[in-house]
């Protein structure tokens, strides 16, 4: 067991050294083992030594510690006595015990006594007692100078014998108690007060540490004792406060705990340090993200850090790490500080998608999963392959915005020799290499959906599978299940199909090319035109069935490099009443239609979608000007959507009796289980799902599904902002009046940009009407955009 003793002591004496520097003093300190503690007396080398010190009219004399030491206990022995008349006196205790703490609690503190009290949570001062101040409070004058009321249990000592203390002598007495501070003297006591099994008073520590008992060599103890964590334990003896030595084991545990306090603090600070430093970096110094990784202590700070930012600390130490660190960057404690500190630092870049983090969404495929993936791909079994009919003979179209990544839809016409149109829904097969249960199945459910942000698109399957093996492609081979439709002249259904097919896409067109080779009307190109006609004739039928036309405008963002502090935006705004637009939308809509009345025809558990129509008199709108104005405000009146998934039910916003969404089994999960379904019957197997087992998947795939939208809506907003902060000042933008908030104030839809906002519009600006407008502010991590009307020029 390791003790700590004392081997030498010098002791310093000066006739011109006040009282309390020719007090005792430790200066070399060691540890022993406890053997040593046992020493033998009688072969210890006992000397005294006298010698000149350096500096005149000093004298050095250097002890032995065991001469030392007995020297100390003899003194202490012999002032015993005179030492407790002494500290009575200055304690000033009364017959009952009573000491002067308890007089302050009383009233009846003295003028001129100089106490410590506690001014706040991390701060003692002393001060000296003036007056009363009401029944139990007292005025006193603090070292600052500062004269203040205190409450009895803000005094945490009184110095005993500083009986007529002036308030202007608190400084100097505070400077030279500070200046005379050795906690290697506490260690010292500890050791022989231990051995003698003693326990000490604040009085008695300083007679045995200084050689006297004044008010300054009694205030040094108690200083030294109250901040003493390690060697000794308060006892408590009829309210006069005495201090018992810890055994040398709590004194080893304690020490290796300070020493490891100690070292947290050493390298928080050093973490400070170097963020304070990182954040003075040029941005192309900036430390990449994964190297705060690197240290397991470093991590696990600014990992504390990110989670504070993000609102999902997982314990209170993540929470007090993150106060700490912010505290001593000098920052407020708040999420958003956090969030600008890792931005400064590097470790976010500028346009970090919080959303995103604070949501937790899976954006990577596990290792399990890939591998999985390479095992499909390269087996390549197609369970369908004798029942896919040949239809590469036809033209197929896969329309699609330019930036996507999985093609899942594309579409073929042609006319018939009695005039009607017959068409051709290809639908991507995921299902000839996924089956349900699967390692694969089970993850895309967890996922729900592909994410489509401007600055990434995470997929439901691995992109390997999804893109080779999954999506269709031009010029390729590609397996798909073909809903084939001959409609009527006037848009409804005359008969339909649904069976497994290959194909092979001719065109992959982005809408704008497709809306273009529309207008060139060329011969070539006849399908196209007839996939026109019919997406006409069905809108037609539909609004006759009751649907609503809600086509409005769309804006989709493309930022090429998120992590740079100014990345490249591109901005597209679709009309939804676009020729090439429509033409997509009406193939979808039908192709949901057929594959609810097959599916109710068959008796298939589906997810049938379905939308209330009730409340929506379309008639109360038709003053509104067609287009975005009234879609708008036929939106805000619509009910949520409902499904079955035993029967079809009415979709009366689609004018539809039934509908399922069939055509993104790559991208949305209930997709994909109509297709198992479906693809089930078509091989004469039991559908994988029943009824019930549809509606849980559901109900957990659509929750997910809402959440990814909202992020998505989120997201398409930051950088319609962040686009809007960049453009011009003063630059003008055409906007639509939807409808009127209160007064002038008016939901306008920015034309140009596609997003909605909120003006002030002057007097005669009606809805339908159209007004120029300034940007004013737009603060895309605050979600403020700021718009102001303008003179229209």
């Amino acid at each position: 067991m390791a003790v700590r003793a004392m081997s030498s002591c010098v002791i310093f004496r000066s006739p011109a050294t006040p009282p309390l520097v020719v007090s005792r003093r430790c200066c070399c300190l060691r540890q022993l083992t406890a053997s040593s503690r046992h020493r033998n007396r009688s072969n210890t080398h006992s000397f005294l030594r006298c010698a000149p010190y350096p500096h005149s009219h000093v004298t050095v004399r250097i002890y032995s510690v065991n001469n030392l030491v007995e020297m100390f206990m003899e003194e202490l022995a012999s002032i015993h006595k005179r030492g407790r008349v002494r500290a009575t006196s200055k304690l000033e205790l009364l017959s009952t015990g009573e000491l002067l703490e308890d007089k302050l609690k009383k009233g009846t503190l003295q003028k001129g006594l100089l106490l410590e009290f506690k001014k706040d949570s991390e701060r003692l001062l002393l001060a000296v007692a003036l007056k009363p101040d009401g029944k139990k409070n007292w005025m006193v004058s603090d070292q600052n100078g500062i004269t203040t009321s205190i409450k009895p249990q803000q005094v945490t000592f009184i110095v005993p014998g500083a009986e007529n203390f002036e308030p202007t002598e608190i400084s100097e007495f505070v400077q030279k108690a500070h200046d005379n501070l050795d906690p290697a003297l506490l260690e010292f006591a500890w050791n022989e007060l231990l051995e003698k099994n003693k326990s000490v008073t604040v009085q008695e520590l300083a007679e045995m540490i200084f050689g006297s008992a004044e008010p300054l060599e009694t205030y040094c103890a108690h200083l030294l004792l109250s901040r003493d964590e390690v060697y000794f334990a308060v006892l408590e003896s009829k309210g006069l406060s005495v201090y018992g030595p810890r055994t040398a084991n709590q004194v080893d545990e304690l020490l290796r705990r300070k020493l490891a306090k100690e070292t947290a603090e050493k390298e928080f600070e050093e973490l400070i340090q170097f963020l304070r430093s990182a954040k003075q970096m040029p941005p192309q110094d900036k430390i990449p993200r994964f190297s705060w990784k690197a240290e397991e202590k470093t991590w696990y700070k600014i990992e504390s850090l990110e989670a504070f930012a993000i609102d999902s600390c997982k314990n209170d130490d993540q929470k007090k790490t993150a106060g700490m660190i912010l505290k001593a960057m000098g920052l407020a404690k708040t999420s958003s500080s956090a969030v600008n500190l890792l931005i400064d630092i590097g470790y976010f870049p500028v346009h970090v998608n919080l959303d995103l983090l604070k949501l937790n969404l899976p954006t990577d495929h596990r290792d399990e999963i890939l591998s999985a993936t390479e095992s499909l791909l390269s087996a390549s079994t197609d369970l369908d392959e004798a029942d896919r009919i040949d239809l590469t003979h036809l033209k197929v179209y896969a329309i699609d915005v330019d930036e996507a990544d999985e093609l899942d839809d594309a579409l073929s016409a042609t006319r018939l020799q009695d005039g009607r149109i017959k068409i051709w829904i290809h639908i991507a097969d995921p299902t000839s290499l996924v089956q349900p249960g699967s390692i694969i199945d089970k993850d895309a459910r967890r996922r729900g959906t592909s994410i489509f942000l401007p600055t990434a698109t995470y997929p439901m399957f691995p992109e390997r599978l999804a893109m080779e093996g999954m999506s269709l492609q031009q010029g390729k081979l590609c397996n798909a299940v073909s809903v084939s439709v001959v409609l009527r002249s006037d848009g409804s259904i005359a008969e339909y199909s649904v069976e497994n097919s290959i194909i092979k896409p001719t065109y992959m067109l982005t809408y704008e090319s497709a809306t273009e080779l529309l207008h060139l009307n060329l011969e070539e190109e006849i399908e196209l035109k007839i996939l026109s006609e019919a997406a006409a004739l069905r809108l037609r039928w539909r609004q006759e069935q009751g649907a609503i036309d809600t086509a409005t405008l769309e804006t989709r963002i493309k930022v090429t490099n998120p992590d740079h502090p100014e990345p490249s935006i591109k901005l597209y705004v679709e009309n939804q009443a676009d020729a090439a637009m429509r033409l997509v939308s009406e193939m979808m809509i039908l192709c949901g239609e057929v594959i609810a009345t097959f599916g109710s025809h068959n008796n298939i558990p589906l997810p049938y979608r379905g939308q209330p129509q009730s409340n929506i008199d379309t008639s109360a709108f038709a003053h509104l000007p067609e287009g975005p104005v009234r879609s708008a405000a036929i939106v805000r009146t619509m009910r949520a959507a409902e499904m079955d998934f035993r029967n079809p039910i009415r979709h009366g916003v689609l004018g539809l009796p039934g509908y399922v969404q069939f055509t993104s089994p790559i991208r949305r999960y209930m997709d994909l289980a109509a297709h198992y379904q479906v693809k089930a019957f078509l091989r004469g197997d039991s559908p994988p799902l029943s009824a019930g087992e549809l509606e849980g998947i559901a109900s957990t795939v659509n929750m997910t599904t809402r959440v990814v939208r909202k992020l998505s809506s989120s997201s398409l907003r930051y950088w319609i902002l962040e686009y809007l902060r960049r453009q011009p000042k003063g630059k003008r933008f055409r906007a639509l009046v939807l409808r009127f908030i209160k007064d002038r104030i008016a939901a306008i839809l920015l034309t140009e940009i596609g997003v909605q906002a909120s003006s002030w519009v002057s007097i005669g600006v009606q809805i339908g009407g159209e007004v120029d407008v300034q940007v004013e502010e737009a603060h895309p991590r605050d979600d403020i955009l700021s718009l102001k009307e303008v003179e229209v020029v």
